[in-house]
């Protein structure tokens, strides 16, 4: 790794400036040529020089660290993280960090963070070292997501943080890389002050003042309970032992960054603050070193991309859009479409659905509100940007419509025809179809260039990826228009070519599939679950299919898709145990009447499978597989159909692959979606493990010809 020299010198640099207020010194952080700052070898340096400014000048008395960016720091340069490639790369650059914050954190002049828009991983590091902080009310957000990445907070936050709100709401923060806002923050004690953006300076000042005169006293928010806890030795273990079984259960022990905060936290809990940093530096550099940060790495550069739009050129801008249905994924739509300022007409056949929307959207933003992350004003403001209504008036006005009306083709293409008959010539007309072929969609209309399909996944304001699916006449323009909306709606969008399940779906039905015929065979339920989460799924297939639903799963047994398996697939084998469930009133979660057991509320009993449903398997006697055996047969089932895809002219490259799947599926982000899990398994490995497979299993588990070429060659898809 090439080791960068600090820039020790803060007149000119590239980082930050220093203007004299009176007795304060205010610390522009002003990263050139760059939209955000970042935390990189040489900012660190610059810190150093800074210190020593600040430390020799007598005229100064406080120090307030603002930013002339929209975010104070959004967090580290994580592309200094690549090239770390053996042990005792990164660690002389940790420990200089840690160097120059404790420099901060000792230094006898008050230090304050006043700090608007996102503070994030090392940039709340430094805020934390910081004497005191206040916070912009709006638009300030939080958070150490490091663990996102496979890694751990590695300029102090597992020590200061702890001490700062407590040992319990520090490992909730850190473990889950959750987003804190302004008021919250104030709460739970991160920050000492919430003021308005345009007053955070002049707070800061007045609280460095207060610091001068020594009548500053930070008070512990910690609970009562949470002081006794956290204060003995014997319940402190308990947390930390109550932790690692939270995190065994979530991660399946796939994951090794949240054991490591834990253990980085216990040890500066339990051995001093000294041994914990130590702790933090060792920790850190083994987690960048582990095969599972660069595959995160890998999948947020991913994302990254895919905020930018390589056909912006050709887009037109949505201000007006119609949303046919106002269902669970209408509304959704509509939320995250009104959010980002788009006025959208939202039709329903009936009022009461119509108004049942409006209400789950308010809901949602009232959450928000409630939480002090959004104002009342502004969520009235984009409430009434959704209109709702039964009629398509104001659609002649509509520069798109989207469609998540009943998945039935005469349904589809009457509704195509009705929006045609009173939008412009130029309104995009996108289906939310989940497996439909776009291009039969398009049969019904008279401008067939301007159907597209757009799948958005539930619950839509969570969810983050939208899959778009363009047909062979779907014009340009369109493709753009659709890839900016949903950029703008913050979703991570991938364009697919049209074709029976597009990409996610039909990656989606071998692997459920293969877990149906795997209960034909004699599998439980209740293992296959427990064996795809043990391989990193979030939830196992059974759980998929009641949660979906399984009344879907049956509509897709009996369509297209399945049909296209059956005809040109060599060897396939379709089960139609779920089609037989459906046919005796079996829906799933939705009718309390699914593989697993749910209570009067709908909730699922864990771990209780209804026994009924294995007259649908060739009864209740059950026999055990290995969960290798569960994992290969429905992974690969999985990954063969994403390698066909790619094969086919469905997916234009690898990457879209493999972002579909983890945003879209739940592919264990760990092992960085079908394609990267075949390169880390070696191609040539893959193609034997596909060989086995069939000999033993049928030729459905024909390796695709894409990756048997590769293997010959001995390339890889990255």
């Amino acid at each position: 790794m090439e080791v960068l020299e600090p820039q020790t010198k803060t007149e000119g640099n590239k980082y930050v400036s220093i203007e004299k207020q009176g007795h304060f010194a205010i610390v522009w952080l002003d990263q050139k040529d760059e939209k955000v700052n970042k935390i990189s070898a040489d900012m660190v340096g610059t810190f150093e020089g800074l210190m020593a400014d600040i430390e020799s000048d007598s005229e100064i008395k406080a120090v307030i660290m603002i930013s002339k960016k929209k975010d104070f720091i959004a967090g580290a340069d994580i592309e200094g993280f690549q090239k770390v490639e053996k042990e005792g790369d990164f660690k002389p650059f940790t420990r200089k960090g840690h160097e120059i914050l404790a420099r901060i954190e000792n230094s006898k002049k008050p230090i304050v963070a006043a700090i608007h828009g996102a503070c994030l991983g090392a940039g709340l590091e430094i805020a934390l070292a910081c004497h005191a902080r206040v916070a912009a009310d709006e638009g300030t957000v939080m958070a150490l997501p490091e663990v996102q990445l496979g890694l751990l907070p590695g300029g102090g936050g597992t020590q200061r943080l702890p001490r700062l709100i407590g040992i319990q709401k520090a490992l909730n923060m850190m473990l889950t890389g959750r987003n804190v806002y302004g008021y919250p923050a104030k709460k739970m004690g991160l920050v000492d002050m919430v003021t308005a953006k345009s007053e955070v300076l002049n707070a800061s000042k007045h609280l460095a003042n207060k610091m001068i005169a020594g009548k500053f006293k930070r008070e512990d928010k910690r609970t009562g309970m949470e002081k006794f806890l956290e204060g003995n030795p014997i319940t402190r273990n308990i947390i930390f032992k109550k932790a690692k079984e939270m995190v065994d259960r979530q991660t399946q022990g796939n994951y090794p960054a949240p054991y490591k905060i834990i253990e980085c936290v216990k040890i500066g809990m339990n051995e001093g603050i000294a041994k914990g940093y130590q702790a933090e530096v060792d920790k850190f550099e083994e987690l960048i070193l582990s095969d599972v940060s660069p595959q995160l790495i890998n999948i947020f550069f991913n994302m990254t991309d895919k905020k930018k739009n390589p056909m912006k050129e050709l887009a037109k801008e949505t201000k007006i859009m119609g949303m046919l249905g106002a269902g669970f994924m209408g509304a959704g739509i509509a939320e995250v479409s009104a959010n980002k300022g788009v006025r959208v007409l939202l039709k329903d056949i009936k009022e009461e659905a119509v108004a049942k929307g409006k209400k789950t959207i308010w809901d949602n933003l009232y959450k928000k509100v409630k939480k002090k992350a959004l104002k009342r004003v502004e969520a009235d403001e984009v409430i009434n940007m959704v209109h709702g209504q039964t009629d398509y008036k104001g659609y002649e006005h509509a520069d798109m419509v989207i469609e998540a009306v009943l998945e039935d083709i005469n349904v589809k293409h009457a509704v195509l025809k009705e929006v045609e008959g009173v939008t412009k010539d130029d309104c995009i007309f996108a289906s939310n179809t989940s497996s439909l072929p776009i291009s039969q969609i398009a049969k019904a209309s008279k401008r067939p260039e301007t159907v597209i399909g757009m799948h958005y996944f539930s619950p839509v304001p969570k969810m983050p990826l939208l899959e778009i699916i363009v047909t062979d006449q779907t014009a340009d323009w369109v493709t753009a228009t659709c890839l900016e909306l949903g950029i703008r709606q913050g979703k991570t969008c991938i364009v697919v070519k049209d074709g029976p399940g597009f990409y996610t779906t039909r990656i989606l039905a071998p692997y459920t599939n293969e877990a149906l015929l795997l209960m034909e065979e004699g599998a439980d339920a209740l293992q296959i679950d427990r064996a795809l989460k043990k391989f990193g799924f979030p939830v196992g297939p059974i759980t998929l299919m009641d949660e979906v639903g399984i009344d879907v799963g049956a509509h897709i047994t009996k369509g297209e898709l399945t049909q296209e398996f059956v005809k040109n697939r060599e060897g396939a084998k379709i089960s139609q145990a779920i089609v037989k469930m459906f046919e005796a009133g079996y829906h799933g979660r939705k009718n309390k009447k699914g593989f697993y057991q749910y209570d009067e509320n709908g909730k699922k009993i864990s771990g209780k499978i209804n026994q009924d449903v294995y007259q649908f398997f060739g009864g209740g006697e059950r026999k055990k597989f290995t969960d290798e055996e569960l994992q290969q047969r429905m992974g690969m089932a999985m990954v063969n159909e994403a390698l066909l895809c790619l094969q086919d002219g469905i997916l234009s490259n690898p990457t879209d692959g493999d972002v579909g799947a983890v945003f879209g599926l739940g592919f264990p982000p760990f092992r960085g979606g079908p394609f990267r899990y075949v390169d880390s398994l070696g191609t040539k490995a893959t193609v034997e493990l596909m060989e086995q497979l069939a000999s033993k299993h049928g030729t459905r588990f024909t390796p695709a010809q894409i990756l048997v070429d590769k293997a010959n060659k001995g390339e890889s898809f990255y």
